[in-house]
């Protein structure tokens, strides 16, 4: 073969010049390529060695990390971006009872009936927990709503005064007790180590969940880890005992049936329905739960591969902590599903529109049915006979509560989020019936709901004086939260303007 190559180009010299061109354009691509590796390895190593501040334990302020981690951190400055809306949700501000007027009644007695707006980027964490109307308006005349505990998913600033007063001290203490020290929205120290950068587990809550589930935290993959950072946040939980002690419901397990099992066996209650006055369930954000059960988490994926991507930039690979819905950016699923835009947003929606219709349905039967059992109680029902019905809907509100509490559970667990919300219609209905018999009984044969229309509508009815409770939490939002910065920034608890 050699003999044939070499007796061509004596014959055709242009050969051997081709071949000659075409080795030494490898080589030349070869080089830029080895070249490309060293470089990416001297930027990393610089980066990681030449960090510009020494981050000793808990540092709260997100922008003491900006110094050595500049890309990571304007990609988490974008989290103040309000400028994407998908067909039902986005990062825009939205009151969710003006458009679902029902939750009203379905929280009647709960702060929640008070306020409620879908959620913005991490930047507002801080922002949005001072200014909603379930804070209150906590002073000297008027005592705390909250307690301290309401800060854990807020803030890096709760670990760290968790590290400085000890567990107990901090979640004794009132909501209000730290306005000057929680100040720093969800950052860099809620999930990296500052040594390391590894990720971490900055709330005890969650180890404790992991002992509850009769699991080992301690053992869990790096991969696992890109989750469990966010489930130290996005999960169900309840404030335990007097101190209001956050716990995960975990003990038997992570399913929404496992979880009001264990919330039944301890008669546990978030409140009594000012109308029905059955014992309710508040689900938080069960986000990882359901997120275990779809089909994303049965295929290995974390959290982080779809709401924390790796982005390039020159030659470093770094991850992308705009936190949000990737269907701002179809790209990202494009990593593994070879489809176009179009359709992959398509089959979003379609999960969404089935989810949300069932949804929808079971807010107004849901709805209906606290109010037909107000008006058993009115017309004289006693206990015994709605005893039925104050378990039915204890468990059919649970139920929905769960499914749409999560944030995205209509798509990350699309069949458990509707297997959910056709049980929770199914007791809803039930409830229904067993409330038409005692209406009968008490002469009642021609029930009506009320007017609940509007948010305004539905607030009024049941007993809510909105236009006081706004006056007072806007005169209390120009008089403390303005001192609390003030205080904040005495303390250099603050670096910028917030």
């Amino acid at each position: 073969m050699f003999t044939k190559l070499a007796e061509s180009i004596k014959n055709r010299p242009i050969i051997g010049w081709g071949i000659f061109l075409a080795t030494m354009f490898i080589v030349f691509l070869l080089g830029l390529f080895a070249a490309s590796i060293t470089e990416r390895r001297a930027e990393i190593a610089t980066l990681f060695n030449n960090k510009k501040v020494d981050i000793e334990g808990i540092e709260s302020r997100n922008e003491i990390w900006g110094e050595n981690y500049p890309r990571q951190f304007n990609t988490w400055e974008k989290t103040a971006d309000m400028d994407f809306r998908s067909k039902h949700l986005g990062n825009m501000p939205e009151d969710a009872l003006e458009n679902r007027p029902e939750m009203v009644v379905l929280w009647a007695g709960y702060a929640f009936s008070r306020d409620y707006r879908v959620p913005r980027g991490h930047m507002y964490a801080i922002e949005d927990v001072r200014a909603t109307l379930r804070t209150g308006t906590p002073d000297a005349e008027t005592p705390d709503m909250q307690p301290a505990a309401c800060w854990m998913c807020k803030t890096p600033d709760m670990p760290r005064l968790v590290h400085e007063l000890g567990i107990e001290n901090f979640y004794k203490t009132m909501w209000s007790a730290y306005g000057d020290e929680a100040v720093n929205p969800i950052g860099c120290a809620d999930c990296h180590d500052p040594k390391t950068m590894n990720l971490t587990i900055t709330r005890s809550a969650l180890v404790d969940g992991f002992n509850n589930w009769g699991k080992d935290i301690t053992k869990a993959t790096p991969q696992e880890m890109r989750s469990l950072v966010c489930a130290q946040c996005h999960v169900e939980y309840y404030f335990k005992g007097t101190d209001k002690v956050p716990t995960f419901p975990w003990h038997k397990g992570i399913t929404v049936e496992e979880m009001e099992q264990y919330y039944d066996e301890i008669a546990y209650y978030d409140w009594i329905h000012t109308l029905s006055k059955a014992p309710m369930l508040k689900a938080q954000h069960p986000d990882y739960e359901l997120f275990l059960l779809g089909p994303h988490a049965q295929r290995g994926l974390s959290c982080a591969d779809c709401h924390v991507p790796y982005i390039s930039e020159g030659g470093i690979k770094y991850s992308n902590h705009q936190v949000m819905s990737p269907l701002k950016n179809i790209s990202v699923c494009q990593t593994c599903h070879r489809d176009s835009e179009e359709n992959l947003r398509n089959y979003v929606y379609q999960y969404q529109d089935k989810t949300f219709e069932v949804r929808d349905r079971v807010e107004k039967e849901l709805a209906r049915a606290h109010i037909m059992a107000k008006t058993a109680w009115e017309k004289g029902a006693n206990e015994k006979e709605m005893a039925t019905v104050m378990q039915l809907l204890r468990h059919a509100q649970w139920r929905w509560d769960f499914a749409v509490a999560s944030h995205g559970g209509s798509f990350h667990a699309p069949v458990e989020t509707q297997r959910i919300l056709a049980h929770s219609l199914d007791r809803t209905m039930q409830a229904q019936l067993e409330l038409q018999k005692i209406l009968f009984a008490h002469g009642i044969t021609d029930f009506k709901i009320p007017d609940i229309s509007s948010k305004a509508k539905a607030q009024e009815y049941i007993g809510l004086d909105m236009k006081t409770l706004t006056q007072k939490k806007d005169k209390w939002k120009e008089a403390v939260i303005p001192k609390w910065i003030e205080e904040a920034k005495k303390k250099e608890r603050l670096i910028a303007e917030k």
